[in-house]
């Protein structure tokens, strides 16, 4: 609103303008002049956290925001050692997000280190609508473009956001688009403000001589707003204080995250360090599975298998298409008949309907010269058979069965850097399997979704192959088809994988009945 003010105007009428501009300054002006404002009195400083399961210390955090001239900078670290199955997987990931004075993102370096290697990926804001990112995942280096339509906020800085545009009313709601980095997509958050209260923490540590062990020495009362992010059906609450800096936090796979002191956190993960995991919550992957009703032992030998499926809204999920039909709350899952599969077509595939699953991606690099001489390696590519979609999908599945180490990993899987390690769980199984069958022009895609295995139904991802149709494989179980126990939920990468987490802890299957193949 501009104010023009002609010669011989009344003096009360001049006054009335100055109240209205000074109310429109107020509570008009533009967003981002009040958040460059609010941000001004934004305290930089460290906190540590330790993040827990079960009760169990399983990692330990550090938030650093630093000031700058051009605005600032936010540094996360965390150090987690995950049990899972007997084993624990390690790995340390590392944020640095460069901010504007009014917390715009103009860059950011998210790297993730593991027992398989390292993922790193570094960005840059070019304008207002392109983001630059270089990908490195072992020895592949990817440069891609991102653009966006609204700059996306990175997903580390939306609580203080929240807190510095005044947003901290109980009751307030709004929807904030937000990068991940660790699943490089851009997604629209929505924050509810739930309540508010006074959190106790711990300001200050000593040493107790007489036990050897860090105490906390004063706690400080700090007033908090509990938050909710929700987006995709997933829901993440966290207390923050009047900067945005969070106090605790809780996610659906039942992890809590809490601050404290640096000392007290070191301390709750090395006395964890050794200590047998006796107890299911405290097993990541034992705590999300289902248990089965029904013993399927032999589930190689069903020909079907029927589920209902309970306790979540089942829309938005890949449930329909391929082997699998959805009749109400009742999956019904069809195990492939290999021998009566026929394919119409030749490698490579020429058709223009499966572009999308042909194609290179940021972590499944097909067109990679290793991945492409593995691939013809695996099937004596160049012989007469070679051309043969489903003797092709055979000798992939076995290939990557047999080459990989199965362990328990947490990382970001990139075909190349799986090809270099020779070893990872169902996801690097699965990444690999589609850049090889992808580099040879068989159709492929990630599958996720639950699988059975010795009474319960775990989470797990697997390839599709096209021959036909959908046809499910299993690499990290050598199955071609896979059995009938798979239940495929999320068709997809990271980005769209993650709606996989609205169905943990909420999810019941019941088994209904089975068909046995003779």
């Amino acid at each position: 609103m501009r104010h023009r003010r002609a010669v011989g105007i009344l003096i009360l009428a001049f006054w009335m303008a100055m109240v209205g501009w000074q109310v429109r300054r107020e509570y008009f002006r533009p967003e981002l002049a009040r958040l460059a404002e609010a941000t001004r009195a934004l305290a930089p400083g460290t906190y540590f956290y330790t993040l827990e399961m079960a009760d169990r210390a399983i990692g330990l955090a550090s938030s650093r925001l630093d000031t700058v001239p051009e605005g600032f900078v936010l540094e996360d670290l965390l150090s987690l050692e995950l049990p899972a199955l007997g084993q624990t997987g390690a790995a340390v990931a590392r944020t640095r997000v460069d901010l504007s004075a009014t917390l715009a993102m103009q860059g950011f370096d998210f790297s993730l280190d593991s027992d398989v290697g390292r993922f790193a990926a570094a960005g840059k804001v070019a304008g207002d609508s392109l983001l630059q990112v270089e990908i490195r995942s072992g020895s592949d280096v990817q440069t891609i473009d991102y653009r966006f339509g609204d700059a996306p906020l990175a997903a580390a800085v939306l609580p203080i956001r929240v807190a510095m545009g005044g947003e901290l009313e109980v009751g307030s709601t709004l929807r904030l688009p937000m990068f991940d980095p660790s699943t490089l997509a851009t997604r629209t958050v929505e924050v509810e403000i739930l309540a508010y209260d006074t959190l106790l923490v711990p300001d200050s540590a000593w040493f107790d001589p007489a036990t050897s062990r860090w105490t906390a020495a004063h706690y400080d009362s700090i007033p908090a707003w509990q938050l909710a992010e929700s987006f995709g059906g997933i829901q993440i609450e966290t207390w923050i204080d009047e900067d945005g800096r969070t106090l605790e936090a809780s996610s659906p796979l039942g992890f809590t995250m809490r601050r404290t002191e640096f000392e007290l956190a070191r301390q709750s993960i090395e006395e964890a360090r050794g200590l047998e995991t006796t107890l299911v919550d405290e097993d990541v992957i034992l705590a999300t599975a289902v248990q089965s009703n029904v013993d399927l032992e032999l589930v190689e030998t069903y020909d079907a298998l029927r589920f209902r499926l309970s306790g979540v809204d089942l829309t938005g999920f890949a449930l329909v298409g391929g082997r699998q039909e959805l009749r109400g709350d009742t999956l019904i899952v069809r195990r492939e008949d290999w021998n009566a599969l026929q394919s119409d077509y030749t490698l490579p595939y020429k058709r223009m309907d499966r572009v999308a699953e042909l194609q290179p991606e940021p972590l499944i690099q097909s067109a990679d010269e290793r991945i492409q001489t593995a691939a013809r390696r695996a099937t004596n590519w160049g012989s007469s058979w070679t051309h043969d979609p489903k003797r092709v999908t055979r000798q992939l599945t076995n290939y990557v069965f047999n080459l990989l180490e199965k362990r328990v990993t947490v990382s970001v899987p990139s075909a190349v850097q799986v090809l270099e390690s020779e070893q990872g769980d169902c996801n690097e199984h699965t990444v690999l399997f589609v850049a090889l069958a992808r580099s040879l022009g068989l159709p492929a895609r990630t599958a996720v979704g639950l699988v059975y295995v010795n009474g319960a139904f775990f989470y797990h991802a697997w390839p599709e192959v096209w021959i036909g149709d959908w046809v499910a494989v299993d690499p990290t179980f050598g199955q071609y088809p896979a059995d009938a126990a798979h239940l495929r939920f999320v068709v997809g990468g990271l980005a769209q994988q993650v709606d996989i987490v609205r169905l943990i802890g909420r999810l019941q299957i019941e088994v209904l009945d089975v068909s046995r193949g003779e």
